[in-house]
Formats: structure tokens, C-alpha cells, sequence
């Protein structure tokens, strides 16, 4: 935790005002029983009315002094925590987005999300204790001992017994409760898994009418947090009451024998009464430890998991030194394989080809066979196991990550929207695009015509993922997004498969006329979509089984054959082969 503490130091300022207001605080609280104590054994018992107004002004003074310390303490120390927790939210959110998605896969969304707001919330609340609790304890405990001290030493004694007493049972119950705060953070990952799958895939769920069966799989995750919650709340439960049985009789002792220390005359009644608030302040200072020690387990677990994430190290770097390039836009692939972590054999092998400027190069192949693999690459969310991709003639690992994310207009296999409107969806591919940019991109990816036709045109509100569009409404915006930033490469991942054939044909035709000055790497299901293509790459379990275009895969590659057969009528099939033999 104290790693994390080290990002307090924008804010050492506002700390130093804390302890200082807690330090006074302290020094308020400490001095008046000695002021009452004055008051008992010089102003009542001698009947000194004066002094007992001049004593009890003084008191008033100075509990005002401690109350405006602990507001001007509590103020700060908030306004320290809180910007503190803004900080920590931000770093781990801004390193989140360094990471490959390697990372993520290791981590996982649910549990970073965890991280980023529970997590970070415990260590938050902590922090807020730390400055005030954890500060005032020590100064209590201690000026409190000194002044019991100085009231009796001999009664002292008492307090001798009393504090190890209390200082191993603080001990004993946080180190008990340690490995259920652990538990209890791994079990709130658990939870919003759960709920994250069961809010995302409700379509599904109900398709299929998995309600029930989702109801208790979520009823169990919550059920086994509870009874974690439970078994540390119970500990917790048990310190307070143990601590205020030794408290009680700790006050018992000390009235019992300070009593008979005053009736031998060894010890005024004034100051008896002292010792006894000296001895409380003592004992609940040791309170307030206890209290720390039931935040600090869990936010030291919390403060572990967040560095988890601070210390990953993200597994692809920027190169420092970017080759400069002549040609825009030739990719090539040299001998890449790469295989997921923790995969028994590679998703892709030995891959070899060229796309250039002006081609249209088309991915098919079977489920299952790396083509999004394959793609996703060239962005690098993954970095190849060997062999090398070269963009402009230098391999993209050499390549600082934004620069070669600025070559590449991607289309992602799912369409994803993110809430606001139509054209602020559209300008995320290029924030500064003209309103005449936007719509040429959304009139070439064929969505200008239902664009007008909703009732605020490109002002339209988007719901969150694009949950008030159609499908096809949400691929042709995503293909805007990616046509308006004018890119060198475009990468589109399986992204007209919810166009109807009419929409896919006057898509393809728009993106041959408007992009020809661009690499187009093209995945796709539907051989109608790729025939036109310049170069066909046809992918069998991860390997290349075939390359050319339409007609001479029809005639050299078997597997593209049985991709053609199982989509097309005879009667096409016939044209097709009588097409290859005439020619």
C-alpha cells in the first residue's frame, strides 16, 4: 500500500495541514481533563467561584480550538483522498489502455473493472482513516500515557495490564480476518462476472430461456460472498464488544484503587477523574487502531491487486526509432506464425504474402481457421511468435504503436458503437473531420440513406454498444468510422455479414471506386464476397491453402472449391467451372 502512498505527493501540502490540525486536535483533547481536574480540586472543592468561570472559560476556548482543528482536518483530509482516489482511477485506467490484449485476456474485464472502482475505493477509505485515525491514535495513546502518568504513577499500573491485553487482540482478529478480505475481493470479481455476462448476453438468455438457471448461478456467486462477508463481519463483530468488557473493567480497576488512594490521601479526587478520561482517551485510541485494522487487511489486499495492474507490464513496447518509409500503404507478411498463450499448437503458421497499394486482398476460410488472428496482428493487440509483418518496408514491432494505428482504418468483426450520436460516432475514426467528411464516408459505406431518414439525422442519439440500431445499421457505421480517417490499410474483419447481397454489392463497388489508392484486406464468410477480390487467401487451420484470385482457386485449391460449393447453386457452380473452362 505504501507504493500507492507515494502518489500523495501533489497533495504533501494538504497532508502536513492533517496532522498538523490532528496534532492540535490531540493537544486540545489531552489538556482539558488536567483543566477539569483544576476545577474539581482548586475551584469546587475550595468553593472559588471565579476561578471556576476563568477555568471554564479557558475549557470552552480551548474545545473550540480542538473542534475547528477537526473540521479544518476532516475538510482536507477528504479533499486529499478523494484526489488521490481521481489519480489512482486515472493512472490504472490510462495504463489499462497500454495493454495488449494479452493483458486483458490475463487480467479480464470484470476484474479490472473491479479494480478500477472497488479497489480503489477500499484503499480510498483507508487513506481518509490514516490521515485522521491512524495519526490521532499514536498522538493520543502516548500524550495520554504521559499525562496519566503525571497524574499517578502507581495507578499507572493498571494500564500496564490493560493495553498488551488489548494490542493482542487487535492482533489476533486482523490477522484472522487477512485471508477473507482476500477471499472477498477474488469473490466480487466472481460476482461481476457474472452479472456482466448475464446483462450483455440477456438476448441469449432469453432465447433460450436460461432466466432461471443465469438466476441461480448468480444467487450462488452472490450467496458465497455473502457467507465471506459474514464469517469477517462476525470477527469483526466480536472485537468492539471484547473491547469495551476490558474497558469496563479497566474503569472498574481504576476507580476501585483510585479510591483507595484518595481516602489514604495520596491522590485528589480532581485528579483521579483526570486519570480515568486519560485512560479512556488511552483505551480508544487503541479502539481506533482496531478500527484501522479492519479497513487496512482489506485495502492492503485491494492495494495488491491494483499494483498487480500498475506493475504489468505491457507485453508489446514502442520502438524508439521508426524507420522512414517510400511506399504508403504495402504490407507484407514474412513467414508469421503465432500461437495464444497458454494454446497447445499456434493459431496461424508459416503465413507468407503482399498486399499492396490499389489491391483488394480477401481472408476465407473455415471457422476457426486465424483469419481474425491473422488480421489483428497488423494493429498489433498481438505481437507475432515469430517471423515478421512489414508495413512500408518496416516491420511494425520498429514502428512507435500509434503511428502504425494511424496507417490502419480498422472494422472490427463485431460492431461496436459507443453512446452519443450518429456522427460523433462516425468522427472517432477522425476526431477533426469535417461535417462534408463525415458524410462522404457514411454516403461510401452506404449509411447516408437511413442516416436521413432518422429523425435527427446525423445527430441521431446512439444507446450504449448500439443497442438502437439494427445490425447492419451498426456495421455500415463502423465502416464509416474507419473510411473517414483516409488510412493507408484497411482491415475489414467479417464486416458485411449483416449486410443484405444488394447493400454488400453496392458496398464493395463504392469502396473499389473511392479507396483504390488503399490496401484493402478483406474478411469474409460469403465467397460472393471475395470473388472480386485481387489476391484470395484461403486459410485451413491456420495455414495457407491456397492463393489467387476467384478463377484460379477454382481450379488449384480443393478447400476454396468446397468453401464455393457449399455456398453457391449448381447452376452458379456450372457457370463457374464453364467460366474456367472457356477460359
Amino acid at each position: 500500500m505504501m507504493k500507492l502512498f507515494r502518489m500523495l505527493k501533489p497533495y504533501r501540502v494538504g497532508v502536513v495541514f492533517v496532522l498538523l490540525a490532528v496534532f492540535v486536535q490531540a493537544l486540545t483533547e489531552l489538556f482539558l481533563p488536567t483543566l477539569m481536574a483544576d476545577i474539581v480540586d482548586d475551584g469546587i472543592a475550595k468553593g472559588d467561584i471565579p476561578y471556576i468561570w476563568q477555568i471554564g472559560g479557558l475549557m470552552l476556548g480551548v474545545a473550540l480550538v480542538g473542534m475547528a482543528c477537526s473540521i479544518v482536518a476532516s475538510y482536507l483530509s477528504a479533499k486529499v483522498s478523494m484526489g488521490f482516489g481521481r489519480d489512482l482511477r486515472s493512472r490504472v485506467f490510462s495504463h489499462a489502455q497500454r495493454f495488449t490484449l494479452k493483458e486483458f485476456d490475463k487480467f479480464g474485464t470484470a476484474s479490472l473493472i473491479t479494480r478500477t472502482t472497488n479497489d480503489i475505493t477500499q484503499v480510498q477509505q483507508v487513506l481518509i482513516m490514516l490521515l485522521r485515525m491512524m495519526a490521532m491514535a499514536p498522538m493520543m495513546m502516548i500524550g495520554g500515557i504521559i499525562m496519566a502518568v503525571s497524574k499517578d504513577a502507581k495507578l499507572s499500573l493498571v494500564l500496564v495490564v490493560v493495553i498488551p491485553v488489548l494490542a493482542l487482540l487487535i492482533l489476533v482478529l486482523g490477522r484472522s480476518a487477512l485471508p477473507l478480505f482476500k477471499a472477498m475481493q477474488k469473490k466480487i470479481d466472481k460476482l461481476n462476472l457474472v452479472l456482466r455476462e448475464n446483462l450483455t448476453g440477456i438476448r441469449v438468455i432469453r432465447a433460450f430461456g436460461r432466466e432461471d438457471s443465469e438466476r441461480k448461478r448468480f444467487d450462488a456467486s452472490s450467496a458465497d460472498l455473502m457467507e465471506t462477508a459474514i464469517k469477517v463481519n462476525k470477527l469483526m463483530a466480536a472485537m468492539m464488544p471484547a473491547m469495551m468488557l476490558i474497558l469496563n473493567f479497566s474503569t472498574i480497576a481504576i476507580i476501585w484503587y483510585g479510591s483507595h488512594r484518595i481516602d489514604a490521601g495520596e491522590m485528589e479526587l480532581g485528579n483521579l477523574m483526570a486519570f480515568i478520561q486519560y485512560a479512556m482517551q488511552i483505551l480508544f485510541s487503541l479502539i481506533m487502531v482496531s478500527i484501522i485494522f479492519v479497513m487496512v487487511p482489506r485495502a492492503s489486499v485491494s492495494a495488491g491487486r491494483i499494483n498487480e495492474v500498475l506493475d504489468a507490464v505491457p507485453d508489446i513496447k514502442d520502438s524508439r526509432s521508426p524507420k522512414s518509409v517510400s511506399e504508403r500503404g504495402h504490407l507484407e507478411f514474412r513467414d508469421v506464425s503465432f500461437s495464444y498463450e497458454g494454446a497447445e499448437a499456434p493459431a496461424i503458421e508459416h503465413i507468407s504474402f503482399e498486399a499492396r497499394p490499389g489491391e483488394v486482398t480477401a481472408l476465407i476460410g473455415g471457422t476457426g481457421s486465424g483469419k481474425s488472428t491473422l488480421v489483428n496482428l497488423i494493429p498489433r493487440f498481438y505481437d507475432v511468435s515469430s517471423g515478421s509483418i512489414l508495413v512500408d518496408g518496416a516491420d511494425i514491432r520498429e514502428l512507435p504503436q500509434e503511428a502504425l494505428r494511424q496507417k490502419v482504418g480498422y472494422v472490427p468483426q463485431k460492431a461496436l458503437l459507443f453512446t452519443g450520436s450518429v456522427e460523433e460516432n462516425i468522427r472517432y475514426g477522425k476526431e477533426d473531420a469535417t461535417d462534408e467528411e463525415v458524410r462522404e464516408a457514411a454516403r461510401i459505406a452506404q449509411a447516408a440513406e437511413f442516416i436521413d431518414g432518422l429523425e435527427e439525422g446525423y445527430g441521431a442519439p446512439v444507446s450504449q454498444g448500439g443497442s438502437n440500431l439494427s445490425g447492419g445499421q451498426k456495421q455500415r457505421l463502423s465502416i464509416a468510422r474507419a473510411l473517414v480517417r483516409r488510412p493507408e490499410i484497411y482491415i475489414f474483419d467479417d464486416s458485411f455479414s449483416a449486410l443484405d447481397f444488394k447493400t454488400d454489392a453496392k458496398l464493395r463497388a463504392a469502396l473499389k471506386t473511392e479507396i483504390n489508392d488503399a490496401t484493402v484486406l478483406m474478411v469474409a464468410q460469403r465467397v460472393s464476397t471475395v470473388m472480386d477480390a485481387d489476391r484470395i487467401i484461403v486459410l485451413d487451420q491456420g495455414r495457407i491453402a491456397g492463393m489467387g484470385t476467384h478463377n484460379e482457386l477454382m481450379r488449384t485449391s480443393e478447400v476454396y472449391r468446397e468453401i464455393v460449393s457449399s455456398q453457391l447453386s449448381e447452376e452458379e457452380l456450372g457457370a463457374q467451372v464453364g467460366g474456367n473452362v472457356h477460359e
